[in-house]
């Protein structure tokens, strides 16, 4: 849920500050740093909660840990891309793949009831896809919309 909250209030503070500075409402634009701002925020928890996060990755996936860090480096370098001109395609097109890619952890960890902030599988189990999965499809969306359909 943090992260939808997160997304919104960027986006409309975004939204609000690109009219007072350009006289003009530029949703693409805020698009682009609400998406970069969300990403960013769950970005740290990659780092803040990784033994959690972990337990969101199959035991046959090896390397977990590092895994963990390795997509908040990637949340990272999404973030940093959408808001190069020159990169914002490209990495619209690597963010949806990455979205399209993280959603069997989110899955896995709903159905393993992980609670990834405290590292425990008492979470709250197959609801929270009722959530999850349409925001991963949110995103997919927001991305596109801001960045290649401009």
């Amino acid at each position: 849920m943090m992260p939808l909250i997160v997304l919104l209030a960027a986006f409309f503070l975004s939204l609000l500050l690109l009219k007072w500075i350009h006289n003009q409402f530029l949703l693409a634009l805020a698009g682009r740093i609400a998406m970069s701002v969300m990403l960013f925020f769950t970005a740290v928890g990659h780092f803040v909660f990784t033994e959690g996060m972990a337990l969101m990755i199959p035991s046959f996936v090896p390397f977990k840990q590092e895994m963990v860090y390795f997509t908040g480096v990637v949340e990272i370098a999404g973030a940093v891309g959408l808001l190069v001109p020159r990169l914002s395609t490209l990495t619209a097109w690597l963010l949806i793949s990455f979205f399209i890619l993280v959603l069997p952890a989110n899955i896995y960890a709903a159905l393993q009831h992980v609670d990834y902030q405290n590292a425990t599988v008492n979470g709250q189990g197959p609801d929270y896809l009722w959530f999850r999965i349409p925001l991963q499809f949110l995103f997919i969306i927001w991305v596109y919309l801001s960045v290649i359909r401009k």
